[in-house]
């Protein structure tokens, strides 16, 4: 694969540019990103629940640490060259932890990574139970990470959960306090309206992610209402591997129920297919040309 030779942040600010708003899909792994790339999506997503619900079979409560996710994002980003956006979760600490999340996430090949409001002991965004540190805080970890940035086009993003704890008011006024300390975008979590997301836009100078979750607090908006609202990302974070857990429980009950896959030969993806989302038999080209028998 040919690199491009500007850097990933740069990537993801020239995807923003070319679509509007954004299409941004949840990728658990390598292979699912090659799949992505393949469908013409611009930018993809690293989420701290695809690292820790299927790299480590754990919920999303924050219990996988940086070097977990670090580890994903090389996979990934040593893929593909679409911009990775990766879920940092509060950061993994104070403000030098931070500084290091920023680092590492960039050496691993990130373009950007988002932030969130929630006290260390986190939770899903959209379940209940989620508490927040103060707007304060907050503004010192956007600080400590924008401080920290070794390629100035790396994006910063601040999530905030306010709007489920503290309502739209608040969370309005943190998303404006945090895109003074430096947020280059804002991710608006759990809104429940377009004219939430319309307000979010107006009030804010800087890009607005909406986060489509499938079964969460968000309905199901499309990229054209979204757009109308004004927001400039749109997020699918675990659609393909929700869809993927679902089909791969159908396989194993089928090879338990049945003892043969057969009856689940038509949802499965071809060796064909296969080889060619990876390039296969460019490998093997290059193994005959090495190492064939008629090699000089």
């Amino acid at each position: 694969m040919t690199r491009s030779p500007s850097s990933a942040g740069a990537r993801l600010w020239a995807a923003l540019a070319a679509e509007r708003p954004l299409q941004v899909a949840g990728t658990i792994n390598a292979y699912s990103a090659l799949l992505a790339e393949q469908a013409g999506l611009r930018a993809i997503y690293l989420s701290g629940a695809g690292v820790a619900n299927a790299s480590f079979g754990l919920p999303d409560l924050g219990i996988t640490s940086l070097n977990d996710v670090c580890e994903d994002v090389r996979r990934i980003t040593g893929a593909t060259d679409l911009p990775l956006l990766v879920d940092a979760d509060t950061g993994w600490g104070t403000a030098f932890n931070i500084a290091r999340t920023t680092a590492d996430l960039i050496r691993s090949g990130a373009a950007g990574m988002h932030l969130e409001d929630q006290v260390a002991a986190k939770r899903c965004g959209h379940r209940p139970g989620k508490a927040l540190v103060t707007a304060a805080e907050m503004v010192d970890r956007l600080r400590a990470a924008v401080d920290a940035r070794t390629d100035p086009a790396f994006v910063v993003m601040a999530r905030t959960d306010a709007h489920a704890v503290e309502g739209q008011r608040a969370a309005l006024d943190r998303a404006a306090a945090y895109v003074e300390a430096g947020a280059d975008m804002i991710f608006a979590e759990a809104l429940q309206t377009l004219e939430e997301y319309r307000e979010f836009a107006a009030a804010v100078r800087v890009p607005v992610l909406a986060n489509i979750t499938e079964f969460g607090r968000t309905p199901l908006f499309t990229v054209a209402e979204l757009g109308a609202a004004g927001v400039r990302l749109v997020l699918y974070p675990l659609s393909a591997f929700r869809a993927a857990a679902r089909a791969a429980a159908a396989v194993y009950a089928t090879l338990r129920r049945d003892g043969t896959q057969q009856a689940a030969l038509a949802a499965m993806q071809p060796r064909t297919e296969l080889y060619e989302v990876l390039g296969y038999h460019a490998y093997e080209r290059k193994l005959d040309e090495l190492y064939g028998k008629d090699a000089s």
